[in-house]
């Protein structure tokens, strides 16, 4: 057991090298993600001034270009190498965070917020196809392990931020951006000692004969935006990634409107999620090593949110003990559903994914969160927490039902998928 373990599998990751460094890579870019994650709304409200018009729009922007980012990264991909895209990503934040300590006008401010965000978005898809690359088939324990190293990452990032925000001065302000455009720049310096993953430098697989056979010749590549059948799984996947607003929004607006709980745990909550995710993320990711595996994480997602959804509509009716401790209890079934949809979602993006044009289909799976991100927090406001404990518990009913139907789609095309590659191979070998 002990050589399974979390520090075991990060000292030998699937991958190898390129996967020990990339890891390494991504732990130091989401430290510098949670020093200005921390940050961030304070320093445009107190150091440049904005009212809350003003940042809601430069928010709803970068949330807008995040979600371009996605797709952009992926069509990138299959006609340049991954690991150049992904310096340049991290090289373009360097520069954007660099801008923000140089102007103060709010267009400019628009700017850097917007590209920022464009090219972070853009470089966690292209991380996650310089993974599916390197880890093959164990994609999903790779998933697993950076699950883990982020969550931790976060953890350091938010610390040192609370460090600054205590101070409260202009430039304890600017040095939390220093940093985080420091943590870009390692970031990249450490992915440029990675080599270039096979296949000439490009994620869109080099077809096979039998592959060849059943596609109509080389030139027959699918697009993602004419495939009706991973756009329902696209689509399907958006309501699939709202346990991250229902944690980050969700919980701490219902404690302060709805519950006699004190403020005190909203801070829990992030500390339930961080620890949970470190100590059972490999756990969980055993279930999602396979297609059909990944399809039965889908439906327990389902249900662990209508769980957790039941305990926040009761958090309500007791007092400050027992809604402190139902929410507590909602938060860590969160954060259980959140780990099975972080490798479910992902196995799934690569599995129902033609294997001739991998890269510019997960860009288009990539956006997925970028567009929960926007919308999801409105949703929650807007519809659940307005309609009360009956809204949570039909956001839960609802969430159990698509999972449902997310399941019975994906293990369908998964049973096309194999049928057309067992009719290629037949092709194949009577052409042969």
């Amino acid at each position: 057991m002990r050589g399974n373990g979390l520090w075991a599998q990060l000292r030998r990751p699937p991958g190898g090298r390129d996967a020990r460094i990339m890891l390494l890579a991504q732990g130091v870019d989401r430290t510098g993600s949670g020093v200005w994650a921390a940050a961030s709304v304070l320093y445009f409200t107190y150091v440049c001034g904005m009212d809350a018009g003003r940042l809601g729009l430069l928010l709803g922007v970068g949330a807008v270009a995040g979600i371009v980012g996605s797709p952009l990264a992926g069509r990138a991909a299959e006609r340049l190498p991954v690991r150049g895209l992904l310096i340049g990503c991290h090289l373009l934040r360097v520069a954007t965070m660099g801008l923000l300590l140089v102007v103060d006008h709010f267009a400019a401010l628009l700017l850097s917020v917007a590209l920022t965000c464009l090219a972070e978005r853009g470089a966690k898809t292209l991380e996650m196809l310089f993974a599916t690359r390197i880890a093959g088939e164990r994609r999903a324990t790779y998933q697993a392990l950076f699950r883990s190293v982020a969550n931790g990452g976060y953890a350091v990032g938010t610390g040192f931020a609370a460090i600054a925000l205590a101070v409260g001065s202009t430039t304890a302000y600017r040095a939390l951006i220093v940093a985080n455009a420091l943590s870009y720049l390692l970031a990249a310096a450490l992915i440029r000692r990675t080599a270039e993953p096979a296949g000439r430098g490009l994620v869109a697989e080099v077809p096979s004969p039998a592959q060849e056979a059943a596609g109509g010749g080389p030139s027959a590549v699918p697009s993602p935006w004419r495939d009706r059948g991973y756009l329902l799984f696209v689509l399907l996947d958006l309501p699939m990634c709202l346990d991250d607003s229902v944690l980050n929004v969700g919980l701490p607006l219902w404690l302060i409107h709805h519950t006699e709980a004190p403020h005190a745990v909203v801070p829990a909550f992030l500390t339930v999620n961080t620890v949970l995710v470190v100590v059972l993320q490999l756990r969980v990711s055993a279930w999602a090593e396979s297609p059909r595996g990944a399809t039965t994480a889908v439906g327990w997602y389902g249900m662990t949110l209508l769980a957790s959804c039941g305990l926040i509509a009761l958090s309500t009716g007791g007092g400050p003990l027992t809604a402190s401790f139902a929410l507590l209890a909602a938060a860590a079934l969160v954060t259980l559903a959140e780990l099975m949809r972080s490798v479910s979602s992902w196995e799934l993006a690569v599995s129902l994914a033609p294997p001739r044009a991998k890269a510019s289909y997960l860009g288009v799976a990539g956006m997925s969160q970028s567009v929960q991100k926007s919308v999801g927090p409105m949703l929650l406001t807007g519809v659940v927490m307005a309609a009360g404990p009956a809204g949570w518990l039909a956001l839960g009913a609802a969430s159990t039902g698509l999972a449902a139907v997310q399941r019975r789609a994906s293990l369908r095309r998964l049973a096309a998928l194999e049928a057309a590659a067992a009719a290629g191979a037949s092709a194949a070998a009577v052409v042969g």
